[in-house]
């Protein structure tokens, strides 16, 4: 089955973006995953990662917010070189989390069983998701992404203790160096977080063996509940 295209319609306007849902055939509540696409991308990207999920969990990826110069859209504007800190996810944030409180009316997703997916940039929405609405996500699954940066008062002030959080690092990732990465989970480590942090050799992508693990994770976090 594919996932369906909303564009327009009741959905899309409760949910304030366009997204492709694929709805479990079992009557709800249902274990969501919304997967949060990188730089450029969009609603199509992230299936690649569907087989890694549990079987009949309901999956939606929505669009980004921000058309990108150079196709496809982001979640937040292009800048400058530097790293982004939370603040320049707000907007971004403020959407997924509206997306978020759509989906029990829209595909009787469950609130306590919830979690994000996020690819690079992706994941960095899903960090400042988390960050902003402590108790939103039960869970992050954050591949070749990063933490923003400046976020040190919201750590201080939102509680991660305890949320699980798999980390998918590339050793030879272009784009988000290495040292990046262990730096941000540190951080993770620090605010308290279940973290599983994995590095594997390769760019800026996700292996066979990174596939695996994240299938693994996943199943854990179908056990848990």
């Amino acid at each position: 089955m594919d996932p369906q295209l909303i564009e327009n319609g009741f959905a899309r306007e409760q949910s304030g973006l366009v997204h492709r849902a694929l709805k479990p055939n079992l009557p709800g509540p249902h274990p969501t995953i919304v997967m949060l696409h990188g730089r450029s991308g969009d609603e199509n990207v992230m299936w690649v990662f569907a087989k890694t999920t549990p079987p009949d969990w309901l999956l939606v990826a929505p669009r980004g917010i921000e058309p990108d110069p150079a196709g496809g859209h982001d979640w937040r504007p292009r800048g400058q070189n530097e790293w982004p800190s939370l603040a320049d996810f707000d907007d971004a944030v403020t959407a997924v989390a509206q997306f978020i409180h759509a989906l029990p009316q829209l595909y009787h997703a469950d609130p306590a069983r919830t979690y994000l997916m996020g690819f690079s940039q992706g994941a960095a929405t899903a960090y400042a998701t988390a960050l902003r609405h402590p108790g939103l996500v039960q869970g992050i699954a954050g591949l070749v992404g990063f933490v923003p940066t400046h976020c040190d008062a919201a750590l201080e002030e939102s509680s991660l203790a305890d949320l699980p959080i798999f980390m998918a690092v590339g050793k030879r990732d272009p784009l988000i160096p290495a040292q990046r990465s262990a730096g941000c989970a540190q951080t993770l480590t620090m605010a308290g977080t279940q973290l599983e942090y994995h590095e594997y050799d390769t760019e800026h992508k996700l292996n066979a063996a990174g596939l695996r693990d994240l299938q693994a994770w996943w199943a854990k976090q179908a056990n848990r509940h």
